[in-house]
């Protein structure tokens, strides 16, 4: 049965598989890194604040492509941008499996960036033109599938990591990128539809707003590359990232077509508002997950598999939240419960030591399920009814941009606050940093109203 034959008042479920496995590429490697930098770190005589690159030039390049790539599919429809996306994701791995130096590492680490770029963006694309062709205002069940396997990776992914890097080394973490992408261009390749249902503004010429993409590239390189090494010699970087981001929003105000519309954003401030709020989100998340973790080894002294394994619990409290939950209208309930959870586990963060009993780390990440499984999902489906139709893959891209952002913010703090290892102390002026940002996150939430009409009425797709 081919795409086209699908029936015409349901969700074709044959796109579902390359849908959720192309989208999942970028959070497993987001996360599976988190347990490989310390045994990186010691095969190549690298410290937390150089491995630190492994991370941030991963979000640093998706960053920069999610919104061009989103844009492009937009245009261009999602088949051509998936399949050159993940055979990139291949390429990432072979350089990652033959790699000798660090340099080379964080060179697989960009080109995973932008391969990974095209699987989120497209699978929003094909959820909105297939509600288009079936007449479903909102996915529900398909969204939660996405956000439920999203969430699950990103979890599970030091877990996963822990395993191989038992089994084959901390290679195998980068190897594993291999089969991932041939099984991705195999479902896309055959899968995915060669047209889909136009978007309103479908028929404008693709541009790339290079001027753009040069000033946003400008302004997120100083800024992490100050952000890594903060110090007074390092100042000017910070000039450099606001003249670039006042260039770049002078020049998205003129442009056409650009890169990111800023006067579609000025008028949409409730999207806006869940674009912080998925940056904020993600500095915490990816924070305990590369921060917390890397002291779980060093600092309390267990091995990388042990602590994928601590990390389990939250991977089933994520699914759990989500299944129960997905269907439900509501995001504003949602992402308050979430965040004021949130609140609860960086404070818990704080008590931790270096004799801490291993039961209390595996509560711990139960108790970081809720969020990871609320704030994930009320913060995708926001951005789904808040965002212009015909920008719905750009849209899709520009939230995983500051969800990456917030995972810049999170790596550079981790190489801040334990550039001299993870010790206890490290860790503590850590856990206060997340405990300030989550208490920020939750303010954001309980004070945007607009929150309260956002999915209603709601149907689902999936039945």
């Amino acid at each position: 049965m081919s795409v086209r034959a699908a029936s015409r008042t349901s969700f074709d479920r044959r796109l579902i598989a390359p849908m959720v496995l192309g989208s999942t590429l970028n959070p497993v490697n987001s996360s599976i890194i988190a347990v490989s930098l310390v045994p990186i770190g010691h095969a190549l005589g690298a410290s937390p604040s150089r491995t630190a690159w492994l991370v941030s030039s991963l979000y640093l390049a998706t960053a920069i492509g999610q919104p061009v790539v989103g844009r492009l599919i937009d245009v261009l429809g999602p088949r051509r941008l998936y399949l050159i996306g993940t055979a990139m994701v291949g390429v990432a791995g072979l350089i990652g499996l033959l790699a000798q130096d660090l340099w080379v590492l964080v060179a697989a680490r960009v080109v995973l960036g932008f391969g990974t770029c095209a699987g989120y963006p497209a699978a929003m694309s094909l959820i909105r033109s297939e509600a288009r062709r079936t007449g479903e205002d909102s996915p529900a069940g398909i969204l939660t599938l996405l956000a439920i396997a999203n969430q699950t990776v990103a979890v599970i992914g030091p877990t996963i990591g822990g395993l191989l890097i038992a089994v084959g080394g901390w290679r195998s973490t980068f190897a594993v990128n291999i089969p991932l992408s041939l099984v991705c261009l195999w479902l896309g390749s055959r899968r995915l539809p060669l047209r889909t249902p136009p978007a309103d503004d479908a028929d404008r010429p693709p541009r790339v707003d290079y001027a753009g993409v040069a000033l946003f590239s400008s302004a997120l390189v100083s800024l992490l590359f100050f952000l890594m090494e903060p110090q007074t010699g390092l100042l000017p970087l910070l000039v450099v990232t606001a003249v670039a981001a006042a260039g770049f929003a002078a020049v998205e105000s003129r442009v056409a077509a650009p890169f990111i519309d800023v006067r579609l954003l000025r008028g949409n401030l409730p999207l806006v508002a869940t674009y912080v709020r998925g940056l904020l989100t993600m500095t915490v998340s990816y924070t305990f997950i590369f921060g917390v973790t890397q002291w779980m080894q060093e600092g309390r002294g267990l091995d990388p598999s042990t602590v994928g394994l601590v990390i389990m619990p939250m991977f089933g409290t994520a699914i759990a939240i989500s299944a129960l939950t997905g269907r439900r209208p509501e995001i504003r309930g949602k992402l308050i419960v979430g965040a004021a959870v949130q609140v609860a586990a960086c404070a818990v963060v704080l008590a931790l030591d270096d004799s801490i009993p291993i039961w209390v780390l595996l509560a711990l990440t139960l108790l970081l399920g809720v969020p990871q499984g609320l704030l994930g999902l009320g913060n995708q489906n926001a951005v789904y009814h808040q965002a212009d139709p015909a920008r719905t893959a750009s849209s899709a891209g520009l939230l995983r941009t500051f969800m990456y952002l917030g995972a810049i913010v999170a790596s550079a703090a981790t190489g801040g606050f334990l550039h001299d290892g993870a010790t206890e102390t490290g860790l503590h002026h850590l856990g206060l940093f997340i405990l300030g940002v989550s208490t920020l996150m939750l303010l954001c939430t309980v004070l945007d109203r607009s929150l309260a009409r956002v999915g209603r009425p709601a149907t689902t797709a999936l039945s």
